[in-house]
């Protein structure tokens, strides 16, 4: 899976991941977070979200991330605002107001750039990943991040061999696995959620579980 891949389902408008709603456990959960307001969060892989646009809303600064030039436009202009764009190094920045968000490779952020993050959102960016660089993805969030750093964390777990990702199956165990030696995790609801999901169905899945966790970045 390369950059290619990502930008050919924007340009096809194939985004089934996309949500047109503000995620249920983003608004059951985040106040769980203990972020001052304010805070600045970071959104990897963000695409067009509209759950950035609620935690403007909530009174944070929000740090997008997004691979697709053409997701990061849509987003902008869905929203009805006009964003400041820039360059700086080999991401494309577009903000406005209290919202940015920055259009290129995740990989090449820095901790300079994200430093000043206290908090991280993760709906679609892990489970987003094959296996193969879902490691590298943690690594690199462990690396730029500070130690304290709050997030959500939202996954997908059921029989990969029944559907070929993305989004891709993460297990419990993954999470923990991958997660573990560096970050503190709870586990703050888990369900079964694959009555409601139509095209999962029609797919021929088994089983399809939502787990939502917090996680912290130990010092």
């Amino acid at each position: 899976m390369d950059e290619g891949f990502w930008k050919r389902r924007w340009a096809r408008n194939e985004i089934g991941f996309h949500l047109n709603e503000v995620n249920p456990y983003l608004r059951r959960h985040w106040s769980r977070m203990n972020l001052t307001e304010g805070a600045r969060v970071l959104v990897p892989l963000c695409g067009k979200s509209l759950d950035m646009a609620w935690l403007v809303e909530q009174g944070f600064a929000v740090l997008g991330v997004e691979l697709s030039e053409r997701a990061v436009e849509d987003f902008f202009s869905e929203q009805g605002l006009i964003a400041d764009v820039s360059q700086q190094g080999g991401f494309k920045i577009y903000r406005a107001g209290s919202l940015e968000i920055r259009c290129g490779d995740f990989f090449a952020l820095s901790r300079d750039e994200v430093g000043d993050c206290q908090g991280l959102y993760d709906r679609a960016a892990l489970i987003a990943l094959p296996v193969e660089m879902r490691q590298r993805y943690v690594e690199h969030l462990t690396h730029i991040l500070v130690p304290g750093c709050q997030g959500l964390l939202v996954t997908l777990d059921y029989e990969q061999q029944e559907m070929p990702g993305p989004p891709f199956a993460v297990s419990d165990a993954e999470v923990r696995q991958r997660l573990g030696r560096c970050w503190d995790l709870e586990l703050l609801e888990r369900a079964d959620v694959l009555e409601g999901n139509w095209k999962f169905l029609q797919r021929g899945l088994s089983r399809l579980e939502e787990s939502c966790y917090r996680l912290t970045v130990r010092g």
